[in-house]
């Protein structure tokens, strides 16, 4: 659960309490292949998927790998433009 402050976890958790609501986690472990790419990016060939007289050619990626540089941010812009899709609003105080 990511909460900037101490503040926001504890109003979520007595809300949670004082309705009696049920509080899942989730843990997602492939998020940023979800991302879109902006860019052209461009990768060696993984080692084992190399052919034999075509060392030499790159792969161009379609979508986000996990380590990326901008894996992040790309994943960020996704998911938060989904969720103002459903207008919600941001809380400017965290």
């Amino acid at each position: 659960m990511l909460f900037p402050k101490k503040d926001s976890f504890r109003i979520v958790m007595a809300i949670v309490a004082h309705y009696d609501f049920e509080l899942h986690k989730m843990d997602v472990k492939i998020v940023f292949l979800n991302g879109d790419l902006e860019e052209n990016v461009y990768i060696d060939q993984l080692v084992g998927f190399t052919k034999e007289g075509k060392e030499h050619i790159v792969c161009k990626l379609k979508r986000l790998i996990y380590g990326l540089k901008q894996a992040s941010r790309q994943w960020y812009l996704k998911f938060n433009d989904t969720i103002m899709s459903f207008e919600f609003e941001k809380n400017t105080l965290d």
